[in-house]
């Protein structure tokens, strides 16, 4: 999703957070004030000093306007006011990849007309999926002119970037993240308090709608094929490491652990010289990464080894993702462009069953027509490549094996909440509860790889996800208890250190996460725990849908 790095407006959150400390005891209300004052703390515009600044990258603070948009007056005085290097992209933007953000003089800031709430204390920027959870709590909490201001600035990123971004940052050209676009629009314009009438609403969707269409093609194009499936994978249209990557100190880790466990490494390691002549870093530059064109490339080197250009792009697709870091797409998500994915596909079956409501309410029954017929399509492959009668769970593809993974993960709950899977299906995948639920929640995953998607590790997205999608599917009961403990440990964690998290230990049902392979930081803040909080506890505050059957799970 994006690089961990500390930013002075940590303690700032921590003060804050310090006020809503219950001393021993869980209390939804202190959970509950702590998310009021946090949408302010989180909230961003690129005309505030504060904003621009990227701790990420060590250069002083630039902002990037589109090559064809005028300077808006606000910019303007922000240029003077904050000392920021405001510039022009080198070109009209009209795809991802068309800009190489290597090519560009320094990294900097995408411009957004509408301010924004980010994940964490730590980052300035807007991200791709973690927008969606934090919209759904800010029309939750009747926050909606920042809800809806946030789907158009993802709007204007598909209109002047090429399409939703993994975040506005320069170094996010060449990718995406998971699509939400279509279910952010839906939320918006559900909310009756978004338009002040339903003709403003139809106006607003009759411009949004083809920039929707815009985004959804990324996903169909060449680059994002799984192979012959039919389906979608994860891919970033870049190479080499990524440039946010502040040192090869990671990358060197990797090379370290495929060495350590060799049944783990699908050639992704290339024997080489720490320092290459001309020769040799010429082979290099297409079996790993281009030496002279990333300083971040040339320290990759450990032991002998560097990395193959198959581990690069793997890192990148698991970037895009959003699982970073993960095992269950190989080892630090190193295959996971490799990947027909569950969690993947059934987003895009929703954003097609989408664009296909939006066509009929602007009066397009042949685009409609279309829509229905690309879901339909999808849910045909997935039931070929992705269903696991044998095993009752949606498990992903590898296309360049042939066969399905072997490792169960939380993602199978994504069909119900795209609402693709048969009741049959359904009350499977619901009947292996027991394989996620612990203490805490639903944890990733049953393997323990040290990695954050992975067990025992919890997040609030996939939490929401599978808690919707087995509500939706007529299981409240374990819709119910499910949001109970998730929300029970959101509570129970912020009793304990006043703080809102990014991830939680569903073992143990609190906060205490300890990593070893990836990132090791567990944020404050936390705006798509924020919104989901407020997402299960409207389920839990509102009458029992009546008794279904319950699953056996473990404690």
């Amino acid at each position: 999703m994006k690089r961990r790095s500390l930013r002075p407006v940590l303690a700032a959150m921590l003060l804050l957070a310090s006020t809503a400390v219950a001393a021993a005891q869980a209390d939804p209300a202190a959970t509950r004030a702590y998310i009021d004052k946090a949408w302010s703390t989180l909230t961003r515009a690129t005309d505030d000093c504060a904003s621009l600044v990227d701790p990420k990258v060590a250069t002083e603070p630039v902002l990037y306007l589109p090559a064809d948009v005028p300077m808006p007056g606000s910019l303007e005085a922000t240029r003077h006011r904050c000392k920021v290097d405001v510039r022009r992209l080198p070109r009209v933007v009209t795809a991802l990849g068309q800009i190489d953000a290597r090519t560009l003089p320094v990294q900097g800031l995408l411009y957004l007309p509408h301010p924004y709430v980010v994940p964490g204390g730590m980052f300035n920027e807007m991200y791709g999926w973690d927008s969606y959870f934090i919209v759904l709590g800010l029309i939750a909490d009747h926050r909606v002119d920042l809800a809806r201001g946030m789907v158009e600035n993802f709007l204007y990123e598909i209109d002047h970037y090429g399409g939703v971004l993994n975040a506005n940052r320069s170094y996010y050209f060449s990718r995406s993240q998971p699509p939400f676009l279509g279910e952010m629009m839906r939320a918006v314009l559900d909310d009756p308090a978004s338009f002040p009438d339903a003709d403003a609403a139809t106006a607003w969707l009759r411009k949004a709608y083809p920039l929707a269409v815009k985004d959804h093609a990324i996903w169909l194009g060449k680059p994002h094929q799984a192979g012959d499936t039919g389906l979608a994978r994860y891919m970033d249209l870049g190479s080499g490491p990524v440039l946010e990557m502040r040192n090869a100190d990671y990358l060197k880790g990797v090379i370290r652990y495929l060495e350590k466990h060799p049944a783990k490494n699908r050639g992704y390691l290339v024997k080489a010289s720490e320092h290459p002549d001309a020769a040799e870093a010429a082979r290099l530059k297409t079996r790993s990464c281009d030496l002279a064109a990333s300083p971040i490339c040339a320290d990759a080197w450990a032991d002998g080894y560097r990395l193959s250009a198959d581990y690069y792009a793997g890192d990148r697709a698991m970037r895009e993702s959003g699982f970073d870091t993960n095992f269950h797409f190989g080892p630090y998500g190193a295959a996971t462009h490799h990947y027909a994915a569950v969690g993947l596909n059934s987003l895009l079956y929703r954003y097609e069953r989408d664009l296909h409501d939006f066509a009929l309410r602007l009066g397009k029954p042949a685009e409609a027509a279309h829509w229905a017929a690309l879901a339909a399509q999808r849910k045909a492959a997935m039931n070929k490549y992705l269903w696991r009668a044998d095993r009752g769970l949606f498990m992903d593809y590898d296309t360049t094996t042939g066969r399905p993974s072997d490792d169960p993960y939380l993602t199978t709950f994504y069909p119900l909440w795209a609402g693709l899977a048969t009741p049959a299906q359904a009350k499977s995948v619901r009947d292996h509860l027991a394989l996620f639920e612990r203490k805490g929640g639903l944890a990733m995953s049953g393997d323990a790889s040290g990695a954050q998607w992975d067990q025992p590790f919890g997040w609030a997205p996939t939490n929401w996800l599978a808690v919707k999608g087995l509500d939706d599917y007529g299981f409240h009961d374990d819709a119910r208890r499910i949001a109970a403990k998730f929300a029970g440990t959101v509570d129970r964690s912020l009793a304990a250190d006043g703080t809102i998290r990014e991830k939680y230990n569903m073992v143990s049902g609190n906060a205490d996460v300890r990593i070893t392979a990836g990132y090791t930081e567990n944020v404050i803040g936390f705006g798509w725990t924020n919104g989901v909080w407020l997402k299960l506890h409207q389920l839990l505050d509102r009458a029992p849908a009546g008794k279904a059957e319950t699953a056996a799970v473990a404690p």
